[in-house]
């Protein structure tokens, strides 16, 4: 037993030595950053600026971009109302965004009610979009017909406004586009 403790305390004072012999190799003046005091200063006076002018000024870009969505979106569909979506876009950004979600999930819903009132589910700017499109040559006979049985239907139900009746008369003086070759015939 007496030899078991003569050895741990040989242990313990080469533990020691090796400890000592590790605490000169430290230096006495440490740094926390890589880079000189003068550089780290100026980069963290670059960094809050950034912080502190740049980044408000993204996150409001990004809260006004995510709000725009729903009328971009109603837009791209032809959304007949799409009018009321960008107004309730622009009621989310003064609400704090509570809004936007009704508008997003408006943007997106087809709107059979607005279908079954007026005869179509399309804004009126659809039908002066096709009527360029058909002047262009760019629809062919089917379509046409679809436009205008379309317009007919609406002006069955009340009065054309004058940019559709202008619309109707322009897609019913189009050429009709070619028809496209089928693939695979000889």
């Amino acid at each position: 037993m007496l030899r078991w403790m003569v050895d741990m305390q040989s242990v313990r004072r080469m533990a020691g030595r090796a400890c000592g012999a590790a605490g000169l190799g430290v230096p006495l003046a440490a740094h926390a950053s890589f880079l000189p005091p003068a550089l780290m200063d100026s980069a963290a006076w670059g960094i809050a600026w950034f912080v502190i002018v740049v980044m408000p000024i993204a996150v409001i870009v990004l809260f006004w971009m995510v709000h725009v969505l729903p009328e971009k979106i109603a837009h791209k569909r032809h959304h007949p109302q799409k009018d009321a979506i960008q107004v309730l876009c622009l009621l989310s950004l003064a609400f704090g965004g509570l809004l936007w979600p009704i508008a997003w999930l408006w943007a997106y819903t087809k709107p059979t009610l607005h279908r079954m009132a007026w005869g179509t589910d399309k804004h009126e700017d659809f039908f002066v979009h096709e009527a360029r499109r058909a002047e262009a040559g760019e629809i062919g006979a089917r379509e046409k017909q679809h436009l205008l049985d379309e317009l007919d239907g609406m002006a069955a139900r009340g009065g054309l406004p004058p940019q559709l009746r202008e619309a109707r008369e322009r897609i019913a003086a189009a050429p009709v586009a070619p028809a496209a070759p089928v693939q695979g015939a000889v």
